[in-house]
């Protein structure tokens, strides 16, 4: 059988039949350049000629030459990727983070190296520890490590952190306790006195926020009790519905909208209406929110625009900028009212 053209005669190396990726000397021959010239079209474009520059792409481009990104970064330590961890990749939480993220790392041609931490502080540093020499610099989205550790992590490479507050280390956070205030604001002006808040992780800071947030803005009156933890999941929030219920409060606030949405549905399979029996507010405003019913008021966080500035905070990072460790960047919240809130039962006037 005659051999394909893509099939070399390798002698004795063995990859006779194969189809050989294409190298820099075939664009370089197929071009008419030296392979020098093609490795500078790829890494620095400003050093030549740019007719010869956009002709060396299109024949990579028609060859299928893809640029060894980590191979190119060995003499430089410039990969143009970075990492961005999160807790829990099937959160939906994280999707709008991600969003942004992508795109502001698109905007100075970086990619994004995604690692999920399975909310265990082992698998993040491990992971992570595997991830430093392929990436220039990284985000940490709701990490449950130590502070001690993401310290070291940040000695190895320009880190931001995203939802906590490490000093020394470049953070940003969501204003926490001006969304616990506005949720207590509106649960004690449906005539609420009784709120639960439905806790998260106790390794999660945000948790701690919240909580403490939501004591200091009860202080008018409102009476505040503590449930959980729970996993931050739609499972967590379900498998909290007989504390709940032994507690007797009239409305939950809970650690996130997965959770939430776990109790909601938990307590309407237990025959408990919302918000006719218990109100519910959660916090983050994932895009499923607002497709449960009922609709899930929320604490609504700017999560796209988190993944964004976080990203453009590590590549100033990378370029020499200075850390800012001393002040968290703190971004605004604001709150969604849908339908999953409404006064309690026994204040509810007749119409008529």
């Amino acid at each position: 059988m005659a051999e394909t053209p893509d099939s070399p005669d390798d002698g004795e190396g063995g990859t006779r039949g194969r189809i050989r990726p294409p190298t820099i000397y075939d664009v370089a021959r197929a071009a008419g350049v030296a392979a020098s010239t093609v490795s500078r079209a790829f890494s620095r474009p400003g050093r030549v000629n740019a007719e010869t520059a956009d002709r060396i792409r299109t024949i990579a481009a028609e060859l299928g030459y893809r640029t060894n990104y980590l191979a190119r970064a060995l003499p430089t330590g410039r990969t143009s990727m970075l990492a961005l961890v999160t807790s829990d990749v099937t959160n939906p939480f994280y999707a709008e983070i991600i969003r942004g993220a992508e795109a502001a790392a698109a905007e100075e041609d970086y990619s994004i190296l995604l690692i999920d931490a399975q909310e265990d502080d082992r698998i993040e540093r491990r992971n992570i520890e595997r991830a430093v020499p392929s990436v220039e610099g990284i985000v940490l989205a709701s990490t449950r490590m130590s502070d001690s550790a993401i310290r070291v992590i940040a000695k190895q490479r320009p880190t931001v952190v995203l939802n906590r507050d490490i000093a020394d280390v470049s953070s940003i956070v969501t204003d926490n306790p001006h969304g616990a205030r506005l949720a207590v604001d509106h649960l004690a002006g449906l005539g609420h006195r009784t709120v639960a808040y439905l806790a998260g992780p106790e390794s999660s800071w945000v948790d701690g926020m919240r909580w403490r947030g939501l004591r200091e803005a009860a202080a008018t009156g409102l009476r505040i009790q503590r449930s959980g933890p729970v996993p931050p999941t739609v499972a967590g929030g379900a498998q909290a519905v007989e504390e709940i219920l032994r507690g007797g409060a009239g409305a939950v606030v809970a650690y996130n909208d997965q959770v939430a949405i776990g109790l909601m549905r938990g307590l309407q399979a237990a025959g408990v209406r919302v918000p006719d029996d218990i109100s519910v507010i959660g916090f983050d405003d994932i895009f499923v929110s607002d497709l449960v019913q009922p609709g899930l008021t929320t604490v609504a966080a700017p999560l796209r625009a988190e993944g964004h500035i976080a990203v453009r905070d590590v590549l100033r990072l990378i370029n020499g900028a200075a850390v800012r460790g001393d002040q968290p960047k703190t971004l605004p919240v604001k709150l969604i009212t849908r339908h999953s809130t409404a006064p309690p039962r026994g204040s509810r006037r007749k119409k008529g």
